[in-house]
């Protein structure tokens, strides 16, 4: 079993980096669960590359590149998956999801559609993982810098 406040914080930082570069701050690892080792990481790319589907999660699955199947690995994410990074994680058989903020997304009818698809989805308590906590004060202060940004990215 990984240390997942670790590969969290590892997506926070990512989150962060995003938002320090003017962009949305979502960050994803995407982590082998054998040998704990890190796949593939990224943060939301919609500023920096004027791109809209490359979110946190799509960044993190573009930088592990080709694999047979995703059917061994973790995905860690700052932020409760849209519909489609939640549908990417289905369509590639990612068992596991672990989600460092649920707060700011509004409703759970995205953890509903993951479990119904048979992906494991893990909330850390917020009240004991500083990494959960980051990412949630971290989205909703851009939240309310950047509401425009904050819709512009979810589709709104």
């Amino acid at each position: 079993m990984h240390n997942h406040e670790t590969h969290m914080m590892t997506a926070y930082i990512l989150a962060r980096k995003s938002y320090d570069e003017g962009g949305c701050p979502i960050g994803a690892v995407l982590v082998d669960n054998g040998s704990g080792a890190v796949l593939g990481q990224g943060h939301n790319m919609l500023v920096q590359e004027g791109n809209p589907i490359i979110h946190g999660e799509m960044a993190a699955l573009r930088d592990a590149g080709r694999m047979t199947n995703r059917h061994n690995t973790t995905l860690y994410t700052t932020l409760q998956p849209c519909f489609m990074c939640a549908g990417t994680i289905v369509q590639f058989g990612i068992p596991r999801v672990v989600i460092g903020d649920c707060d700011n997304a509004g409703s759970d009818e995205t953890i509903r559609f993951l479990k119904a698809k048979g992906v494991e989805v893990i909330v850390p308590d917020k009240s004991t993982s500083p990494a959960a906590q980051n990412c949630i004060t971290l989205a909703a202060k851009f939240r309310t810098e950047k509401p425009e940004l904050w819709q512009e990215d979810w589709g709104g």
